[in-house]
């Protein structure tokens, strides 16, 4: 299980859907590790998208639903990482994620739709999405503050 010790915050990204904005790239500056939870996008070309990424901060991420291009055969469909030493559990659908898992913040894309909340003591956090607008929801990513007091998240709006 890959372990942080960061003083930044930790820059959370998902369903960019091969578009990477920006402004997205603006506000994960400074952050010293990057999580994108999946839907990167389903074209050869898209993995540009983490590697855009890289080039600000270490990247993790696990496999959405559209991550069908032969680039992301590899990412994982769940991953588990210590940040300050907190669990932090990644998946892209919600459905995906063990409730026997006991973790400080399971975080989740899919939906498109921001969360930002606590249940159980559990941060349950989905930064929504960053990339193409779906219906009339907002374009938005996270960022996660995370030290001896917890694991506390904050959803940026984009546009």
């Amino acid at each position: 299980m890959p372990c942080y010790r960061v003083n930044s915050p930790v820059g959370v990204i998902a369903d960019t859907h091969g578009l990477l904005r920006d402004e997205a790239l603006f506000l994960l500056q400074g952050c010293e590790l990057i999580l994108h939870l999946g839907d990167v996008g389903s074209k050869e070309a898209d993995k540009t998208i983490l590697q855009h990424l890289e080039t600000l901060a270490p990247v993790h991420c696990v496999k959405g639903n559209i991550d069908t291009a032969a680039w992301a055969t590899g990412l994982p469909i769940h991953q588990d990482i210590i940040v300050n030493g907190k669990h932090l559990h990644l998946v892209h659908r919600l459905e995906d994620y063990d409730p026997k898992m006991a973790c400080d913040a399971l975080l989740h894309g899919h939906s498109h739709k921001p969360r930002n909340e606590y249940q159980e003591g559990m941060l349950l956090f989905n930064p929504g999405a960053a990339g193409k607008r779906r219906f009339k929801l907002p374009i938005t990513l996270g960022k996660l503050w995370i030290d001896q007091c917890g694991v506390r998240g904050a959803i940026m709006y984009l546009l």
